[in-house]
């Protein structure tokens, strides 16, 4: 098999099993947070590091976010059998990088992965992160390629794949669809919260000995949840959050 059909089948396979990835990278983190110590052996600094990894996940939530909202139907999901594309997206933040939503999640686990405050944890997390979704992306270009020929020949050229070039930016056509945003992000809000809460924990008991559920994290946990299953409610069982001439 050719390097470029086997690189295209791994990242098809990788395409698929993406969302799994966050469940894998919580495992590896509590492992590596075994001798778990605050920062700077303070309560205090710890929260504060933990409210700046707050920033960082959810930069990468507004990142996608902004993306979602300005995407018409059938492009930029979350779907995992197979790629989908009804339209080539070439304006909007898609004028400034090609995959803006894998950017998005770089983002939103590099927060969870500084939770740990491992230098070495981090350094890790960037060039596998790369490697796992530089498959992915090759896949999906193949594709896209394959159906949007010399269109997407031209936007490829003058658009770079994941770090930004802001200066050629081109507003979307498309209003910004809130709706479209809670439809289809609810579930990746909800995942940074449980991650990071599970990470807390772990590394309180780790730090202390024993389990002691924080006030305000139980807050944000519980209100995470009812969000994620309120909009989970409403995109399955009513039309509340469909979107209309998209």
């Amino acid at each position: 098999m050719a390097l470029q059909e086997e690189f295209e089948r791994d990242g098809n396979w990788l395409f698929r099993w993406r969302s799994y990835l966050p469940i894998s990278l919580v495992l590896l983190l509590m492992f590596s947070m075994m001798h778990f110590k605050y920062l700077g052996n303070s309560e205090t600094g710890d929260v504060a590091w933990e409210a700046i990894c707050f920033c960082v996940s959810f930069l990468g939530l507004f990142i996608r976010a902004f993306t979602i909202g300005h995407t018409p139907h059938n492009t930029s999901g979350r779907n995992t059998k197979k790629q989908v594309a009804e339209k080539l997206n070439t304006s909007g933040i898609y004028s400034i990088v090609r995959h803006p939503l894998y950017l998005g999640n770089f983002f939103m686990m590099l927060g969870v992965v500084m939770f740990g405050h491992h230098l070495w944890s981090i350094s890790v997390f960037i060039p596998l992160y790369w490697l796992y979704y530089e498959r992915i992306m090759f896949a999906e270009e193949a594709f896209l390629k394959g159906k949007f020929g010399d269109d997407y020949i031209a936007w490829a050229d003058r658009t770079p794949a994941i770090i930004p070039r802001f200066k050629q930016y081109e507003r979307s056509p498309l209003p910004f669809s809130f709706k479209n945003v809670l439809r289809r992000e609810y579930s990746g809000f909800f995942a940074v919260i449980a991650s990071m809460f599970i990470l807390e924990e772990y590394g309180d008991w780790r730090a202390k000995g024993y389990v002691e559920f924080d006030f305000y994290w139980m807050l944000i946990l519980i209100t995470g949840f009812v969000l994620w299953f309120s909009l989970r409610y409403l995109k399955k069982k009513t039309k509340w959050l469909d979107v209309i001439g998209r």
